[in-house]
């Protein structure tokens, strides 16, 4: 599979056309209500900082992680500042996430193009895996794909929080063969595009063989460095994608800061909510005032 998959990625680069990674996929099958079994799953949640969020639907209370510094620090400062006071949930979708967090949707229209808006800055990219994943209730900073921000920063004030669904043993195993051949088809991608100006000499010789030795070289190259760089999940992350659910492919690609501790049944309420384009709730979901609790 793997062979066939980077040959077609092969015949992308040599056109300039490179293929972006896989989307997510909700479903609403084996969804996880329960309130409190998201705690303590990650990381020790002792003395770290929590954040109160008022919303239209109730409270929704975060600790965020010491693990992640600089997403903690700018999230806190965001909140002392009144930054997510009056902001929209402008993306919700059930079974996977609720995003808020952008400024432009305050006072926001019912037509509004919303999801673009932020503080002015970026932050680097804070990816703490596998210890910090995507379970049910993980608080994760939003961020533009691969394509334009191959660096994984992170949005300076959106964010989202799981929801996800839960997986079987077989689920997560298939899961973990497509994540496989997304890795090495991103590990060739970055081999090729490093080797351009060669590929694009041989396309202009028509130098196929030699195209074909290139390619063979690349894979080569790629299996090596998949088999000192498996794609796995830890024992942590099966047993909570698989008793609480989550959104598993996302994992390693955005950075998680921290985890609701409380109010999760909140959070299932404003999932649940009609949405119209661009999965914008129809009827206006908002943080009322964020607040820090410690």
């Amino acid at each position: 599979m793997i062979k066939k998959n980077i040959t077609l990625l092969f015949v992308a680069v040599a056109a300039v056309l490179l293929a972006s990674g896989m989307k997510a996929v909700a479903t609403n099958d084996d969804v996880v209500t329960s309130e409190d079994k998201t705690k303590n799953m990650t990381t020790d949640l002792d003395n770290t900082t929590r954040v109160l969020l008022e919303t239209t639907y109730g409270e929704i209370e975060l600790a965020l992680y010491n693990e992640t510094p600089q997403h903690r620090d700018n999230f806190v400062k965001l909140v002392n500042e009144g930054a997510y006071d009056g902001v929209l949930f402008h993306r919700v979708i059930n079974n996977f996430m609720i995003q808020t967090g952008d400024p432009d949707s305050k006072n926001a229209t019912s037509d509004a193009l919303l999801g673009s808006g932020g503080p002015g800055y970026d932050l680097p990219a804070e990816i703490v895996y596998p210890k910090l994943f995507h379970k049910r209730g993980a608080l994760a900073a939003a961020r533009e794909g691969d394509e334009t921000n191959p660096e994984r920063k992170s949005s300076g004030s959106q964010f989202y929080i799981v929801t996800g669904r839960r997986y079987s043993e077989y689920q997560l195993n298939v899961m973990l063969e497509r994540l496989a051949d997304q890795s090495k088809a991103m590990k060739f991608q970055t081999l090729a595009l490093a080797r351009y100006s060669e590929i694009e000499a041989m396309q202009a010789q028509g130098d196929t063989t030699a195209l074909m030795n290139l390619q063979n070289e690349l894979i080569k190259q790629t299996e090596e460095w998949y088999a000192n760089n498996p794609v796995q999940f830890t024992q942590q992350q099966i047993d909570a994608y698989s008793t609480v659910g989550g959104t598993p492919h996302l994992d390693g690609t955005y950075t998680v800061f921290g985890e609701v501790v409380r109010g999760m049944d909140v959070v299932d309420k404003i999932q649940n909510v009609a949405t119209g384009q661009n999965d914008r709730p129809i009827d206006d979901v908002r943080i009322i005032k964020a607040k820090i609790l410690k």
